[in-house]
């Protein structure tokens, strides 16, 4: 069986995570070579998987311009630096792992998919909800008939309070020019896991949301630039110090701390909330996304779904109901519930999401989606992953259909989408 060489751009915390496929799977995958501009993100990961010094680099630039020497290259940089090296490793040959979400507008999108085609090589992007054990069991009962015909779906995407201000108000998502909108970060997940449920065409959208806390505005009286600093510090629920430090006095080493620090200890993760933008008052950020947002979206066949998005709530998983013709089914991530017309009967499913692995992210779905990735790769067959360029394109355009509903207030009409050119 041919081991997968894999070239990772981008060490950051998803880079590193799909790395790590390789660490517990040595003989299916490994990793030969890194590109990051940061120099303790690169040689941490170059350390981790005994990567020679000849193929890392601090630019995927010069990576790409060397004869092809992997099979694949998973591109885990900055939203804004996607579809550049996404060409050109296509371009290359390479068969591409793009982290979500393709592009911050609908041009890059269809650059990157008209390469990917042109290319023929096995293109996937990073939609990991679409492989995790609970959404296939959920999927099976919903094409077995469980519950008839899908007629509409409600979604919860329940963003957590300390992930929103650790992400999107002083992290690395916070600003639209720096990243994208919120809503394609973030949901692009969930517009996808909607559509792969009700396989059609969505054909309107409509959208709202607003940054209705995290700003000047309702900054509390007393409050410092940083938590550090501050005096009413304890008595805030968004406290840098008790989100952070509090996870290293426990053990913690993983995601979010290793996205403040690469070598995770109680002196470094202070240095940085002092120094760095993890430490700063959740209203004194430069942030500009929204804090919440609810969409609703009509598609071909005249189903309907809503998604809210929002980070006002405890951290958890993301919460579905979908209603049939026959029923309806309910599910928190873990636990389906299944309650059928004809006998008035409830069923509960408890789904295992596997093993504790170092991929145990997003209830298995990480793994699941690196198992597909280089299933398809060996056999050269880009059907073995679950969405092809074409649809993680129609599912994008949801997204940046949503958040033009939201700035004009109307409803966006989707027409029928032409291939990329």
């Amino acid at each position: 069986m041919k081991t997968i060489k894999l070239l990772i751009l981008g060490a950051g915390s998803r880079g590193s995570a799909y790395a790590a496929y390789a660490l517990t799977h040595p003989n299916v995958a490994r990793v030969v070579g890194v590109a990051d501009p940061r120099d303790a993100w690169r040689e941490r990961l170059m350390r981790t998987h005994g990567i020679p010094s000849a193929a890392v680099a601090s630019d995927w630039h010069d990576l790409a311009a060397r004869p092809r020497f992997a099979d694949a290259a998973v591109i885990a940089t900055p939203d804004r630096i996607h579809v550049e090296p996404a060409i050109a490793f296509a371009q290359k040959g390479y068969h591409v792992l793009l982290e979500k979400p393709m592009a911050p507008d609908e041009d890059g999108c269809r650059q990157i998919v008209a390469a990917a085609l042109d290319a023929g090589i096995v293109f996937a992007v990073c939609h990991v909800l679409r492989y995790t054990p609970y959404t296939r069991r959920l999927k099976e009962l919903v094409d077995g008939g469980a519950i008839g015909e899908i007629v509409s779906i409600q979604r919860l995407e329940p963003v957590g309070y300390w992930h929103q201000v650790h992400s999107y108000v002083r992290g690395n998502w916070r600003r639209e020019d720096l990243s994208s909108s919120m809503l394609l970060a973030k949901c692009c997940h969930d517009l996808d896991w909607i559509h792969h449920f009700v396989g059609c065409r969505c054909t309107a959208v409509q959208s709202f949301g607003t940054l209705h806390h995290f700003h000047a505005g309702r900054r509390p009286s007393g409050a410092a630039s940083r938590c550090l600093d501050c005096s009413i510090e304890p008595s805030c629920p968004y406290s840098a110090m008790r989100i952070y430090l509090g996870r290293v006095a426990s053990g913690e080493t993983g995601w979010p701390l290793d996205v403040l620090v690469p070598d995770v200890n109680e002196v470094n993760v202070l240095d940085a909330l002092r120094t760095g933008p993890y430490g700063r008052c959740v209203y004194d950020c430069d942030n500009d996304v929204v804090d919440h947002q609810v969409v609703n979206l009509l598609f071909e066949g005249g189903q309907t779904a809503s998604l809210t998005m929002t980070g006002f709530t405890e951290p958890g998983h993301r919460r579905t109901t979908v209603f049939g013709t026959r029923g309806q089914i309910v599910g928190d991530g873990k636990t389906i519930r299944c309650f059928r017309f004809l006998d008035d009967t409830w069923e509960e499913i408890v789904v295992e999401a596997g093993e504790a692995s170092l991929l145990e992210g997003h209830g298995g779905g990480d793994e699941g989606l690196m198992d597909a990735f280089i299933d398809a790769v060996r056999h050269g067959d880009p059907g073995r992953v679950l969405s092809g360029p074409e649809e993680t394109l129609e599912t994008h355009r949801m997204a940046f259909a949503a958040e033009r509903s939201r700035i004009e207030n109307r409803v966006i009409t989707l027409d029928v989408p032409s291939l990329p050119t």
